[in-house]
């Protein structure tokens, strides 16, 4: 992660169970268990149930964030996974999702986030 603040995982996760992406505590659930796997702090969950179909949530970590928006008429999810710092590996939380979303496949792109030049400091203002 050399200069940057951290990283930022978009996931897009095809083939996934229509009752699991449509099962808000289900979701809930396992985004929460995918920042725990990922090593993250658990601060806040916010999900909602769309009608007719469809789960969104956040879920607040210590180093930053998980998103999530499903579509589960189409089988897919999209996930964003955002940390700063060095402990939590983003790429942990995108595996776990895919594996316990029962997808066929996912896909993602890696940015870094606040590139910044080290040889300025810091300022509290």
């Amino acid at each position: 992660m050399a200069n940057s603040l951290g990283r930022h995982v978009l996931a897009e996760i095809y083939g996934c169970r229509f009752d699991i992406l449509n099962d808000r505590e289900q979701v809930e659930a396992l985004m929460v268990n995918a920042a725990l796997e990922a090593g993250a702090e658990v601060r806040e969950v916010v999900f909602h149930k769309f009608s007719p179909q469809g789960v969104s949530g956040v879920v607040v970590i210590s180093e930053s964030h998980l998103a999530i928006h499903t579509w589960p008429e189409l089988g897919y999810a999209a996930v964003d996974v955002f940390t700063c710092g060095d402990s939590v590996n983003p790429w942990d939380a995108c595996n776990y999702l895919t594996d316990h979303f029962e997808a066929g496949h996912m896909t993602a792109t890696e940015m870094k986030r606040g590139i910044v030049d080290e040889s300025k400091e810091a300022v509290n203002l």
